[in-house]
């Protein structure tokens, strides 16, 4: 399981208004154990107040014959997802630590639904793997094929670079919180993030159970052997103990208020009464009420009548903020999730028709050639791309050309490849949107390939949709 954050710096911590302005981080939940960090929002008495009823959930839950969901239960609303016991679309909870407000995008795990949790991905600044420290449970999810692996390296790949690492489930070891069994899956779990790219150094390891409460928001009695976590790192070191206290000690990211607008969306809502309203977070740039924005790849442009961040409006969006907009005269079909948003008259958006790509193959059973044509997740797009050439076969350490014009990639190999869309789609190149040019490269319901974009080939906008508003607008300016 995996959760993301995203942070909100307090001057007063005695309130429970989200402050749009100050600092925010998302964490992201992957998997259908939400109640890791559910567990805080219980023992939040004022927010669980406001956003949970407990006991309805865990009846709920106990009438279903899933009882020890119950705290996924609160995050996992849909019907659909109640009746399987898993999460299957992503969903936000708001809750507060001593210095930020945390947003939590609850996103599954279950491999069937894996392209939403590449959405949710997208959108974090830290990611928490809970890894079970049950008997066979953390075997089967750090075995070759299990989804702790996939899911730390999506999360490396989509530019999450800080980690966090729970060990849950520490009342279930044999014997019970056993701190030889936590050294273990330190051990194992520090060598396969160091390859994937993170330094262990920088990464808290914290032992907990999420069901009974022990390292989450106080230190447990449990277990007398654990020390505490301590983290080396450039921008000042760090220790603590729990699991709230590592939340804390996450380092705020910059936020790329110089560079034009670019919002990928997540989703597209129609509310009655307030028209269309797009939902995403604003990667650079400012998103401002009264700014005509033009989405990409589908061209078409309107005025935003407000903003609103966590049901407060909002009088600009920096980059970092998960935001809905208001746009009149343009319906939900006009636009779609993985579009992108970008001021019109700040270099918008455009279609790529094609894009050059370094990617690097790491588990594909056969031979890949020019024609393949997996799925791309890159930001929350998520569209079919043809590898139309294999340019060249490169050393993924040095980035030292090996061979031109490949006949094949397999597994291990890195490449240089020319791919094209087989439907519209808008990115950028990593070197000028670094949210917007790395990707994952999903076939056969799993990750075949990471990579990033090295260059675009962008469509030449036609006409394109304006609507009235848009007009309007730029007539006053």
């Amino acid at each position: 399981m995996f959760v993301l954050l995203r942070l909100t710096y307090f001057t007063q911590h005695n309130t429970l208004q989200f402050h749009p302005r100050r600092s925010k981080w998302w964490v992201f939940v992957i998997s259908n154990g939400g109640g890791i960090l559910n567990k805080i929002l219980k023992k939040k008495k004022n927010l669980r107040r406001r956003l949970l009823r407990w006991e309805k959930f865990e009846k709920e839950a106990a009438e279903m014959g899933k009882g020890s969901f119950k705290y996924a239960w609160v995050l996992d609303k849909l019907k659909a997802e109640r009746e399987c016991g898993i999460t299957i679309d992503i969903s936000l909870w708001k809750f507060e630590t001593s210095k930020y407000y945390v947003t939590i995008i609850d996103a599954p795990g279950h491999r069937d639904f894996i392209k939403n949790m590449i959405t949710g991905t997208s959108k974090a600044d830290c990611a928490v793997l809970i890894v079970a420290a049950g008997v066979g449970e953390f075997e089967a999810g750090i075995s070759k094929n299990g989804q702790t692996r996939e899911h730390a390296l999506l999360a490396y790949t989509l530019g999450v670079k800080q980690l966090i690492v729970g060990v849950n489930k520490m009342d279930s070891t044999e014997p019970p919180y056993s701190q030889k069994r936590y050294e273990e899956i330190v051990k194992e779990v520090s060598t396969y993030i160091k390859k994937i790219g993170y330094n262990p150094d920088t990464v808290a390891f914290v032992p907990i159970s999420g069901w009974n409460g022990d390292n989450m928001l106080e230190p447990s009695a449990n277990m007398p052997c654990f020390k505490g976590w301590k983290l080396t790192r450039k921008d000042g070191n760090a220790s603590g103990t729990t699991l709230l206290e590592a939340l804390d000690c996450i380092l705020p990211p910059t936020r790329p208020t110089d560079k034009p607008l670019r919002l990928p969306l997540q989703d597209v809502y129609k509310i009655g009464g307030i028209g269309t309203v797009p939902v995403g977070r604003v990667e650079t740039g400012v998103l401002k009420p009264g700014m005509v924005v033009t989405f990409a790849p589908v061209n078409v442009s309107t005025e935003v009548k407000s903003v609103e961040m966590h049901h407060e409006a909002l009088s600009e969006a920096l980059p970092g903020d998960n935001v809905g907009f208001n746009v009149k005269n343009v319906s939900v079909k006009d636009v779609r999730r993985g579009n992108m948003a970008g001021d019109s008259k700040n270099e918008p958006p455009m279609e790529a028709a094609g894009s050059t790509a370094q990617v690097i193959i790491l588990n594909h059973p056969g031979q890949i050639s020019a024609g393949y044509a997996p799925v791309l997740d890159c930001h929350t797009a998520h569209i079919a791309c043809k590898f139309a050439e294999l340019k060249e076969k490169i050393d993924h350490r040095s980035g030292k050309k090996l061979e031109d014009g490949p006949k094949f990639l397999k597994s291990g190999y890195a490449a240089i490849v020319d791919m094209v869309p087989g439907k519209p789609m808008c990115v950028e190149s990593f070197s000028d949107y670094p949210p917007l040019g790395r990707f994952a490269v999903r076939d056969m319901r799993q990750t075949v390939a990471v990579g990033v974009i090295k260059a675009v080939d962008k469509k030449a906008a036609g006409a394109g949709k304006v609507t009235k508003s848009a007009q309007k607008a730029q007539k006053a300016k």
